[in-house]
């Protein structure tokens, strides 16, 4: 009896998808428990198994298509895929005979034999396990992932493993040739003025009378580059960086965002940092960040200004005496938000080790939806990419959002004396419906008060 496969609950707040790719084809024959379709979310992106073995009988919903909680995505038969029909042998025929001259000619390699070392799958009949974006990459180079070794310790192949594939075995091809084969040119000096010029030799080989036209390689001609060398390339947003524009136009136009900055002396953290990292790190085996001492700062602050750990719903204010900080996370598909829950009740070492874990699982695109829901306040650093100063977006419905900088040496004035400090700009973007600039000015003078006292934070705990 065919058996529909549908989009199964998506996660709270999430009621569509849309189809990303197909692992299998129609015809094709599949297990239970196979992957069949990947469907992308707002948030994460979800394999869609088989319930039972049989045959791909239909696909119903193409890639690129939007799909909702209970669509039928495919149908699958009982029984198996019918056997390949056997094609007839070709008539022998003198390799010479087909073949350029001064070309070798070979039997045509199968899918496996091709010169390169294989990597057996990890089980007889099992593609690899791989991360959503090492499949999609793959797919768009028509890669099979048997082929590529996962170098990570847990034997799942991630996007580093497939672009470094494709860097050692793609090559680009090599122009053609115009030049006539055998032909060499004969230089000669230009006749003198009111001589004619020598007619060339009968049987002379000459090059052409018309300027060679050279083509475009077959990568830029497929674009359609113009004359000019002015390349555009039009490319599908995906539907999470529709989702992350949508979010951030709509928290300017509902929230009364404004943003109050300060600086912090970094100090007495990278002292600390310096002499207890070795330690800490063999004792824990993690390193020893910012991250956590910025988090236990804001979590020391919030306790002092509550309105900072609020959402507002209608009418209300509700206050949170919980405290889940999200820490955003930069991928190749855009910024991602994973909360790390009851930062409150967590040492360094386990705020750490979290932030870690949920940052490599993001840009393996692993996360799940509970991960990245729930947050009630954000962090966001982007001075791992160089930024000196920004204003950060609220992630709503949150009413605040600490944004972290560069860490660059500068004189600042300390004790009548000018001395060079490591510094930090620190910016506190906020809803100014619930939010007062006093109270968010006196947050982030709190943060700041904690994190160049590192001890304070040791209290706060």
């Amino acid at each position: 009896m065919p058996v529909e496969i549908r989009v199964p609950t998506l996660g709270e707040s999430v009621v569509d998808a849309t189809v990303a790719a197909w692992r299998k084809s129609e015809g094709e024959q599949v297990q239970q428990g196979e992957v069949l379709v990947e469907l992308e979310t707002d948030k994460v992106n979800l394999e869609v198994s088989a319930e039972q073995s049989g045959v791909l009988q239909q696909i119903l919903k193409q890639a690129g298509e939007t799909v909702g909680i209970g669509d039928v995505l495919a149908v699958i038969a009982e029984g198996a895929a019918p056997a390949a029909k056997p094609t007839s042998a070709q008539p022998s025929t003198p390799a010479a005979k087909q073949q350029p001259e001064g070309r070798e000619v070979r039997p045509a390699a199968s899918p496996r034999d091709n010169g390169e070392s294989v990597v057996a799958p990890a089980a007889s009949g099992e593609a690899p396990q791989a991360t959503p974006v090492a499949r999609k990459i793959a797919a768009e180079h028509h890669l099979d992932l048997s082929q590529v070794q996962a170098d990570g310790p847990h034997g799942r192949l991630t996007k580093e493993d497939v672009l470094g594939y494709l860097e050692q075995h793609t090559q680009a091809p090599a122009a053609p040739s115009t030049t006539p084969a055998g032909w060499q040119p004969t230089l000669q000096a230009p006749a003198p003025a009111g001589e004619t010029p020598a007619l060339p030799q009968k049987g002379a080989l000459q090059a052409p009378t018309q300027p060679t036209q050279v083509g475009l390689p077959a990568p830029l001609g497929a674009l359609g580059m113009p004359s000019a060398g002015r390349l555009e390339e039009r490319m599908r947003m995906s539907r999470r960086r529709q989702t992350i524009a949508q979010r951030l136009v709509q928290a300017q136009h509902t929230a009364a965002m404004l943003t109050t900055f300060n600086e912090i002396d970094m100090s007495a953290v990278m002292e600390v940092r310096k002499r207890r990292k070795d330690s800490f790190k063999e004792r824990h085996g993690i390193g020893l960040g910012f991250m956590s001492f910025f988090t236990r700062a804001v979590v020391g602050a919030l306790k002092e200004f509550p309105r900072l750990n609020a959402e507002i719903q209608g009418t209300e204010i509700v206050l949170k005496y919980y405290y889940d900080i999200g820490i955003a996370v930069g991928t190749e598909e855009g910024l991602v938000v994973p909360v790390v829950r009851d930062a409150d009740r967590k040492t360094f070492a386990e705020i750490e080790r979290e932030i870690a874990d949920l940052a490599k699982r993001a840009r393996e695109g692993a996360l799940t939806l509970a991960e990245l829901q729930g947050g009630t306040f954000t962090i966001t650093n982007g001075g791992i990419y160089g930024s000196l100063m920004s204003t950060p977006i609220l992630n709503a419905p949150q009413v605040g959002i600490l944004g972290m900088h560069k860490i660059e040496e500068r004189p600042v004035a300390s004790n009548g004396q000018v001395v060079i400090r490591p510094m930090m700009y620190v910016a506190l973007s906020y809803d100014h419906r619930i939010v007062d600039g006093s109270e968010a000015v006196r947050f982030l003078v709190r943060v700041k008060e904690l994190v160049e006292d590192p001890e304070a934070l040791l209290l706060e705990g």
